[in-house]
């Protein structure tokens, strides 16, 4: 499982012209990729890690802050790009696997305080937002 961690001040993802997901308010963008081989503890696990990571302004966390997160899934985390011009997506794991993993990372960020905020899994989504600092970190788990 790979997120792209990016601290902003607000973020929105819209959808056919329709705000699907947003915040207003200083917090983070997770986008969420999720590999063959991911589980749902993998998800719980990295859940908890990006709710206690202190990289908001005085070193504090999201869950320091009560700090909103808007999760969107990106199965591109997992392009390789190493041969040709066009890359593969060979392991990023299909919509059957990585949705419900999408689904218990957002979960898990939820039972543990997190308002959380979605794309819409498998549309063509529009985000938009406002990196403070810049702030972006990839998380491996």
């Amino acid at each position: 499982m790979r997120a792209v961690v990016q601290r902003v001040s607000q973020a929105s993802v819209t959808v056919d012209g329709e705000v699907v997901g947003a915040i207003d308010e200083p917090g983070l963008v997770v986008l969420l990729g999720v590999t063959h081989d991911d589980t749902e503890e993998k998800a719980k696990t990295l859940a908890a890690k990006i709710w206690t990571l202190r990289i908001l302004h005085d070193e504090r966390s999201c869950s320091d802050e009560q700090a909103p997160i808007l999760a969107i899934s990106q199965f591109t985390l997992y392009a390789d790009t190493r041969k040709g011009r066009r890359p593969s997506w060979n392991a990023a794991a299909p919509g059957p696997v990585s949705e419900p993993l999408y689904n218990t990372f957002c979960a898990a960020l939820e039972a543990l305080g997190a308002k959380v905020e979605r794309g819409r899994f498998g549309a063509h989504m529009d985000v938009a937002l406002v990196n403070d600092g810049p702030v972006t970190l990839i998380l491996d788990a």
